[in-house]
């Protein structure tokens, strides 16, 4: 008889974040802040790098999954494989950068396109907020394009790890663990309804 398997990793909810943004708005220096609690200024940007980590959310161990993808044009079309997988995103631009600020529609439209679903969980981050006195994106500017898409705006600073983890990893976990609890009852009462039809027909059958 095989043994039983001490409860370990596996049998943890796992929550999958997709870090999506322009190249060099801070999307891998917020990852790294979060992981190992350490500030990294030069990065080389790569295709996508993946993280797990164990977290308690809410009273719960639970595990978080963070893809941290390329924001460079060459990677767009490998973007799509890495979107379908997400639970969550991301999308972060740099309060010093204007274009990173105009970017994040394109990102959104591309998840939207892949996911087709306009709820999917998401936070607009403005990063690089120690940096006040190079902001080119306003915190109202921000705030009214996260009005128009019906999601919460946060700003961080990957430096002085300010919002970075029980504000924006954690409430987009919240998020993601939300819409899954919301779908779990939804497909539930579908079965239930299926059950039910299926009774009546067999009723319906015998009479």
């Amino acid at each position: 008889m095989a043994a039983n398997k001490p409860k370990g990793q596996n049998s943890l909810a796992l929550h999958k974040v997709i870090m999506v943004g322009s190249g060099g708005v801070g999307k891998s220096a917020l990852t790294l802040q979060f992981m190992y609690d350490e500030f990294v200024e030069d990065y080389e940007p790569t295709k996508a790098d993946s993280y797990r980590k164990k977290v308690v959310l809410d009273g719960e161990e639970v595990q978080i999954d963070i893809l941290d993808t390329a924001g460079q044009e060459d990677y767009a079309a490998i973007r799509d494989n890495y979107f379908r997988s997400g639970e969550g995103f991301l999308c972060v631009f740099s309060i010093t950068e204007l274009e990173s600020f105009a970017a994040t529609a394109d990102f959104r439209e591309q998840i939207l396109r892949v996911k087709e679903d306009e709820n999917v969980p998401f936070l607009l981050v403005g990063n690089k907020s120690d940096l006040e006195d190079k902001r080119q994106v306003s915190v109202e500017e921000a705030k009214n394009r996260a009005d128009q898409w019906n999601v919460n705006y946060v700003e961080t600073s990957a430096k002085t790890r300010a919002n970075v983890d029980k504000v924006v990893f954690f409430d987009l976990m919240r998020e993601i663990r939300a819409r899954k609890m919301e779908d779990s009852k939804e497909k539930n009462g579908k079965k239930k309804r299926k059950s039910l039809a299926k009774r009546i027909r067999e009723r319906c059958c015998i009479l």
